[in-house]
C-alpha cells in the first residue's frame, strides 16, 4: 500500500512491507522462483526495482523472506498440529491443513515449499537447497513428535518415528502436487482420510 504522506523530492515513497511481501508470496507460489520475473514481482508488489532492492536485497533474498512469511501465515497449521494430544490427531491436522492450504479459493493451488524450486538451474541451487532444508525441518519436527508418542505409549514400541514422519510428509506433498494439478478439495480430503485410516494404533 503506497503512503499518501508527501515526501521530499528524490526520496522514495514508503510502502507497506508486509503487504508487499504478501504479494511476493503469491507470485513465487504461482510461478516458482525461476518463473517469477522481477517485472512480475515489482508489478504485483506495486514498487520499483530500486525499491525492491533497497527493501529486500536481491530476488533470492526476497524469496527467503516470502518463504518465511508463508511459513508463519498460510502454513501455520503445521506448528499448531504438533501440539495436538495424540499422533493420530497430529497427522489429521497436518493432512487436513495441507488440503485446506493447497486449495484456498483466491490463492494459488499447491504449496510454495514443495514446487517453488523443484527444478532449477545451477544459479538457483541455493534456493532449491533452502526449500529442501525447509521440508527437512518439518520432517525433523514430526520425527521428534512421533518419538514422543512412542515414548508415551501412543504409538506401538516398534514404530519408526522417522519413517512415519516420512510417510506423512510424502502424503502431504502428494496432496499439494495433486492440488496444483487440479484435484478438488473434496477429492483430496478423501485421499487424506484414506491415508489416516491406516494410522498405527497404540
Amino acid at each position: 500500500m503506497t503512503s499518501t504522506t508527501p515526501v521530499p523530492p528524490g526520496r522514495p515513497r514508503a510502502f507497506d512491507i508486509d503487504e508487499a511481501l504478501d504479494h511476493a508470496v503469491l507470485v513465487f507460489w504461482s510461478k516458482g522462483f525461476e518463473g517469477a520475473s522481477l517485472d512480475d514481482l515489482t508489478e504485483a508488489m506495486g514498487i520499483s526495482r530500486p525499491s525492491l532492492y533497497r527493501a529486500f536485497g536481491s530476488k533470492e533474498d526476497l524469496f527467503y523472506k516470502a518463504l518465511e512469511r508463508y511459513t508463519e501465515g498460510l502454513t501455520a497449521y503445521f506448528a499448531r498440529a504438533l501440539a495436538e494430544p495424540t499422533s493420530a490427531a497430529v497427522a489429521t491436522a497436518v493432512l487436513h491443513g495441507t488440503v485446506e492450504a493447497a486449495t484456498m479459493p483466491g490463492f494459488p493451488t499447491g504449496c510454495l515449499g514443495v514446487h517453488g524450486a523443484l527444478a532449477t538451474g545451477d544459479d538457483s541451487r541455493p534456493v532449491r537447497d533452502a526449500l529442501i532444508a525447509w521440508r527437512e525441518d518439518g520432517m525433523a519436527h514430526l520425527t521428534r513428535r512421533f518419538q514422543q508418542a512412542v515414548d508415551a505409549g501412543d504409538l506401538p514400541p516398534s514404530t519408526d518415528p522417522h519413517l512415519l514422519a516420512l510417510y506423512l510428509r510424502t502424503v502431504a506433498n502428494g496432496i499439494a502436487v495433486q492440488a496444483a494439478s487440479g484435484s478438488s478439495r473434496p477429492e483430496l480430503l478423501q485421499v487424506a482420510n484414506l491415508a489416516l485410516g491406516s494410522w498405527p494404533k497404540p
